[in-house]
């Protein structure tokens, strides 16, 4: 069964700052290949959301989430999300090396 998908604010907006940073530093054609690799990803999701890592962060707000790599080679980056019967809400778009107890709760931003 393929669920809803449903992308939060925060998801959007750190999707944006990915994509014009790899636009900036790299070039339009890496940008692009960043968002096909990210519509694979999330489209892998929508059909198996199970496949994701579950994450067992302290914070009450983060429980339940899952994480699923970006495919290759923008793997480094983290789809973060939640999946339900009927829906998969991809709540955020981070940097694996980030702080991520503390990143996945901050607003999105460039740095």
């Amino acid at each position: 069964m393929i669920r809803e998908l449903l992308r939060s604010d925060y998801f959007a907006a750190d999707f944006e700052i990915a994509y014009a940073w790899y636009w900036r530093t790299a070039g339009e054609s890496i940008a692009r290949r960043y968002l096909e690799a990210v519509i694979r990803s999330v489209e892998s999701l929508q059909r198996i959301p199970g496949q994701g890592r579950p994450r067992y962060f302290s914070h009450p707000e983060l429980a339940d989430i899952r994480s699923w790599r970006v495919a290759p080679p923008f793997d480094a980056h983290l789809v973060f999300y939640r999946c339900s019967e009927n829906a998969v809400l991809l709540f955020r778009l981070l940097h694996g090396r980030r702080n991520l107890p503390s990143r996945l709760l901050e607003p999105p931003s460039a740095d």
